[in-house]
């Protein structure tokens, strides 16, 4: 089982929709996935309509640090509002599952989401608040049923996040391609660094760390960013490997949000080339498989053979 977190330490620079589209690509290769919301902001919770709404969620499986049925929420894929053509789609056996983000309660008074501080007073208390999710998911019965645990992060630095990057294999960073979130990226970067290296102390690591150029334009200051955040591997102790592929700021991402469906079920032809190159370097091994319903053709690397059959054990990944 692998188990990927996608982290940064500034909102807004696309955690939810890499983890809900990279999650929807696996599940529709057939893999079992297991999508975790350690947000407080909980977007991937409302990113997906559920078949199956588990009565309780991140709060409860972080407190047992067990990882039950009970906690478990079913994504609907497709969602019964679909009017696509569905025959290709989700026919392999693969799943998404959720555990729910839970530290949002609505404010019938005043008609807005509140923000709930007790998971994180909780942690705060707690001596092993960095090993609760691994705790949970990083057994025989979870790794028996599921090939790969995603899991969204907080936009801040904080107990949650901290707990997400100590249960990962590895890490996905993005960054956007403008001047204030890449000095961002920059100094949060550095800052995780410096937060999970201490952590070596108590025989922690840091998991391979891969950024991802996401909401790029084809512009000269565009342009011009990613290049100064590529050069930025020195400075950042070779502990960050920027990624080959970038996600562009295409139409075909807000749509596949709105319609609540994998960005590569509305573009199967631009999008789906991107998400696959994209799973293809985060997870060598896939490199030249296909959904059902990709179109075109995407070239592959001469060490790969085209198949539609899913692996059984992505583990060996990292």
């Amino acid at each position: 089982m692998l188990t990927l977190s996608v982290v940064a330490t500034k909102g807004g620079v696309g955690k939810t929709t890499l983890c809900a589209n990279i999650g929807g690509l696996l599940a529709d290769m057939g893999y079992r996935v297991l999508l975790i919301d350690a947000d407080i902001q909980p977007a991937l919770t409302r990113h997906f309509q559920l078949s199956h709404v588990a009565v309780h969620g991140l709060t409860t499986m972080l407190q047992r640090g067990a990882l039950a049925d009970d906690c478990i929420s079913h994504v609907s894929l497709p969602p019964e509002t679909f009017r696509g053509d569905i025959s290709v789609l989700n026919v392999r056996g693969g799943f998404l599952h959720l555990v729910r983000s839970d530290t949002q309660t609505w404010d019938e008074e005043r008609g807005v989401f509140k923000y709930d501080s007790a998971l994180q007073d909780w942690l705060a208390n707690r001596l092993d608040r960095l090993v609760r999710i691994r705790m949970a998911i990083k057994n025989d019965a979870v790794s028996a049923k599921y090939d790969v645990v995603i899991i969204d992060t907080q936009g801040a630095v904080g107990h949650l996040q901290d707990a997400a990057v100590n249960a990962a294999d590895m890490l996905l960073i993005p960054a956007k391609p403008d001047i204030v979130s890449a000095r961002e990226f920059i100094s949060g970067s550095l800052l995780l660094i410096d937060r999970h290296e201490s952590a070596g102390n108590m025989g922690y690591s840091v998991p391979p760390m891969k950024a991802v150029i996401n909401h790029y334009q084809n512009t000269v200051d565009s342009r011009t960013i990613t290049t100064l955040i590529r050069e930025q591997f020195i400075e950042l102790r070779g502990k960050v490997t920027v990624m080959d592929t970038m996600v562009p700021a295409i139409a075909a991402f807000p749509k596949a949000s709105t319609a609540q469906v994998p960005v590569h079920w509305i573009d199967p032809g631009k999008a789906g080339d991107i998400m696959h190159r994209l799973m293809w370097e985060l997870i060598p091994s896939l490199e030249g498989k296909f959904t059902p319903n990709h179109k075109g053709d995407l070239t592959v690397l001469s060490r790969a053979v085209a198949t539609h059959e899913p692996d059984t054990d992505l583990a060996t990944e990292v």
